[in-house]
């Protein structure tokens, strides 16, 4: 199961594929053509960026059971949602492994919401939850970071879900998992504060591809953010949050809070 990373050395960005502490380097197209004819690099010589740049994100809203007692701000009773419910997040959004996530001024409450992320390989519309798969690239981690006031309060969740920083995804993407069994644990400065199967998901990562597919075409590169189990830990100035998942890897960040 190759593991792809997006990475920076010196002035250039490129994509490799993980092997032990060392990466090779990727020649072509990471979801098109290419081979891996790039030289043989050392991890702790390059800047590991976040795996990919989509076009757009999207994310579940109360997709574990777990949840359901966290999302009262969407549900109109203590079931889960019949049908996924999904929202947009702003590209801009985006952070890598190690980058740090700011906690917006005006934001009293911000918390961390550890994900398994569906990474499309190829144009995909209108397809049946049966051949969603066939049109996943890999997986990575995510962080779908919310401010909890504003999620309440405001009519939209722009600002909520969408602040700058507010998408952390990594460190790889990796192929070939199967994305209804896999382990997902959060950490909050070394303690496990959400511990969870893939399994467990109300919507399955298919029936939420297929859902979306419906209504927009999901291009090579957008992301699927799945949903997060339990409940989310609160984020403060000073903290570490890591995501960990079986066969990708730790997506850590720092949190810092703006300056006033």
């Amino acid at each position: 199961m190759p593991r792809f990373v997006r990475f920076r050395q010196g002035g250039s960005e490129s994509y490799g594929v993980l092997d032990g502490d060392s990466l090779r380097a990727l020649r072509g197209d990471l979801f098109g053509d290419n081979d891996l004819t790039g030289p043989d690099i050392a991890v702790s010589d390059v800047t590991i960026l976040p795996p990919v740049r989509p076009w757009k994100i999207l994310a579940a809203a109360v997709n574990y059971q777990s949840h359901v007692p966290s999302g009262k701000t969407v549900l109109k009773d203590d079931a889960p949602p019949a049908i996924p419910q999904l929202f947009l997040k702003p590209t801009s959004s985006i952070i890598g492994t190690e980058d740090t996530i700011v906690l917006p001024e005006g934001a009293p409450r911000v918390d961390a919401e550890g994900e398994l992320v569906a990474v499309i390989g190829r144009n995909c519309s209108s397809v049946s939850p049966e051949e969603a798969l066939d049109y996943v690239f890999g997986y990575t981690c995510g962080n779908d970071v919310s401010g909890r006031h504003w999620q309440r309060d405001d009519l939209q969740w722009w600002r909520a879900k969408g602040c700058d920083t507010f998408s952390p995804i990594g460190p790889a993407i990796a192929s070939g998992l199967d994305p209804d069994d896999l382990e997902l644990i959060t950490r909050l400065n070394g303690v496990e504060v959400q511990s969870s199967s893939t399994s467990e998901m109300v919507h399955s990562t298919a029936k939420l591809i297929s859902f979306a597919s419906r209504a927009m075409t999901l291009e090579p590169g957008d992301l699927v953010f799945t949903g997060t189990p339990g409940e989310p830990p609160r984020l403060n100035d000073g903290d570490v949050v890591e995501v960990e998942i079986a066969g990708i890897g730790v997506l850590r960040n720092s949190v810092k809070r703006a300056a006033g």
